[in-house]
């Protein structure tokens, strides 16, 4: 059965950017009341400002999700001005390009602050109010690199292995309240300006992996998602095949997704160590968009096919040379 979100109140978390912010004027096109989070100010008003532009009533609260008390306290903003919660999505997140075993631990530790505890306490903020109210859907937007690791993404991947591990045992545990939803969304590479806000520790310049969806099919998978509650959606054709390539291949598969991986995402040309914007928010950047080139769906699902093939006939012997940024 289809729930109305007309009127419906949703929270979103990281929404200053991204696909956070483009779910916002979503879920506000379509007349829900929607509170939106994240630690730029500035930007969070930008955004509230747009949604009420399309007649939409929204709330602007600046949260940092890695502090529990602070996304409590954003749930009790909601139900103080709105009465309920209908929908939570956590979805904020930060990104490091990093070796895993010389990545400084306290930027590493942030991401899974970020991005794993910001969900748990996301989840543990809106639970009881569904409890109380009988139903309501947590949405968790994930990644595909939930289901499959990548070099240089590790403190990211382990996150979001994370939160698949999470929304499992919530669905368990919330099994007697059949009126709660927990549901994944599991994007993959998407048009947002995570990779502009990235940390990056390798001294070489980073674009995202193509084939690149636009982040509006992340925003109505969203919005899809609360109206009609799943256990996990994927955004983008490349999600399904590389993870059928994972399963089907295993060990041979991760060797020649590193390959992949390495030279679809690092250019050669160098670029400074940053923390991009894991400790502290960035004032540019704050659009839907980082301004990569999206595409068509015809010719993601074409890329995506390709990039499986070249998977499936990597040979076994891809060394540890490939895997090291030059």
């Amino acid at each position: 059965m289809r729930k109305c979100i007309r009127d419906a109140v949703v929270v979103i978390t990281g929404a200053s950017s991204g696909i956070g912010r483009a779910a916002a004027l979503a879920f506000a096109k379509r007349g829900a009341r929607v509170v939106i989070a994240a630690r730029n100010e500035a930007a969070l008003e930008e955004v509230a400002a747009e949604c009420a532009s399309v007649g939409a009533r929204a709330l602007a609260v600046p949260t940092d999700v890695r502090d529990e008390h602070a996304v409590r306290a954003l749930a009790r903003a909601a139900v103080e001005v709105f009465g309920r919660i209908d929908v939570w999505v956590n979805n904020a997140a930060v990104f490091l390009y990093a070796r895993a075993d010389e990545a400084p631990y306290e930027t590493y530790r942030q991401v899974i602050e970020t991005n794993l505890f910001g969900y748990l306490h996301g989840a543990r903020a809106a639970l009881p109010y569904f409890r109380a109210q009988g139903g309501g859907v947590l949405i968790n937007n994930a990644s595909v690199l939930g289901k499959f690791g990548a070099p240089m993404m590790s403190a990211y991947v382990i996150s979001k292995f994370g939160i698949l591990g999470l929304a499992s045992c919530l669905r368990q545990e919330l099994a007697s309240t059949p009126g709660i939803h927990v549901c994944t969304l599991l994007p993959t590479t998407i048009d947002t300006p995570i990779y502009q806000h990235a940390g990056n520790t390798t001294c070489r310049a980073v674009q995202p992996i193509p084939p690149i969806a636009d982040v509006q099919r992340a925003a109505a998978a969203m919005v899809s998602l609360a109206e009609r509650p799943r256990r996990e959606v994927y955004v983008g054709s490349a999600g399904h095949i590389a993870t059928a390539a994972i399963v089907a291949l295993a060990r041979l598969s991760e060797q020649a997704l590193a390959a992949y991986v390495m030279r679809a995402t690092f250019l050669h040309r160098a670029a400074p160590r940053t923390d991009g914007n894991i400790f502290t928010p960035m004032k540019y950047w704050t659009g839907m968009t980082g301004g990569w080139r999206t595409t068509s769906r015809l010719a993601e699902l074409l890329d995506a096919a390709r990039a499986a093939a070249r998977l499936a006939l990597a040979l076994p012997s891809t060394t540890a040379e490939r895997l090291r940024p030059r």
